[in-house]
């Protein structure tokens, strides 16, 4: 019996897919950058510059330093150490130069007080000046004639006081009383003391020159001391005796 072959099987029935066309992905659209929600415009920026250089600015004008008008200023008086018969002198000292004996300085806006020739010649008073808006704060001079040099300085300390009775009181109610010897640049010799208490504050300095001990003082109540101390301590330091300056 014959077999009848089919002629497909003869050959390989493999068929081939047909190829498809490569893909072209889809295009995508470029993406730009989204600003952050809080990020500022340039305008805003803008702006916000130019505020904070004009607040810089102001607060360099506001913070200026101090001006002159702060600074102290003093004027220069000249004493005469004239005795009490010979004392006729009331305010102004611009004809006393060619006669001074002593200088200090005087902070400007101080009053000059008159002193009378019972006073002067009572105590010694020479001269004296005070801050009007507080009278307690003030300097002044006193001299004793007859004496040709420093006696050891507890003593004239003491001998001060003796006709002096502010100065009592404040140096028996010191806290402490400290005392040195300073000389000039002319070799001149000066007693400095500083007495400091609880309500008030004293500087005084003493020399001997023209046969006479001259003795200057600075005394203010510790409020006015505390806030004016620099000024008290240059009027302290200013006193001098003609002809050691």
């Amino acid at each position: 019996m014959a077999t009848v072959f089919s002629p497909s099987a003869l050959f390989s029935s493999t068929t081939t897919a047909p190829t498809k066309p490569p893909q072209t992905p889809p295009s995508t659209k470029p993406h730009l950058p989204i600003p952050p929600s809080n990020s500022k415009s340039p305008l805003t920026t803008t702006l916000t510059t130019t505020l904070t250089a004009t607040v810089l600015a102001t607060t360099i004008l506001t913070s200026s330093p101090p001006s002159l008008a702060d600074t102290p200023t003093y004027q220069l008086y000249y004493g005469t150490a004239a005795s009490a018969a010979n004392y006729g002198g009331y305010g102004g000292n611009s004809s006393k130069k060619d006669s001074a004996e002593y200088i200090y300085e005087v902070p400007d806006g101080w009053k000059e007080r008159l002193v009378s020739k019972v006073e002067k010649g009572t105590n010694g008073t020479d001269s004296e000046f005070y801050n009007p808006k507080k009278k307690s704060e003030k300097e002044y001079l006193t001299f004793l004639a007859g004496f040709r040099q420093l006696a050891p300085k507890d003593a004239v300390l003491n001998n001060l006081a003796l006709s002096d009775v502010y100065l009592q009181d404040l140096i028996a109610s010191a806290d402490s009383v400290t005392s040195e010897e300073r000389k000039d640049e002319n070799g001149q010799v000066y007693y400095v003391y500083e007495i400091d208490g609880v309500g008030a504050h004293g500087l005084i300095s003493v020399t001997c020159a023209n046969n006479k001990l001259y003795a200057h003082f600075v005394n203010a109540p510790t409020p006015e001391w505390n806030k004016d101390k620099d000024m008290l301590r240059h009027v302290h330091e200013s006193f001098k005796t003609v002809g050691s300056f």
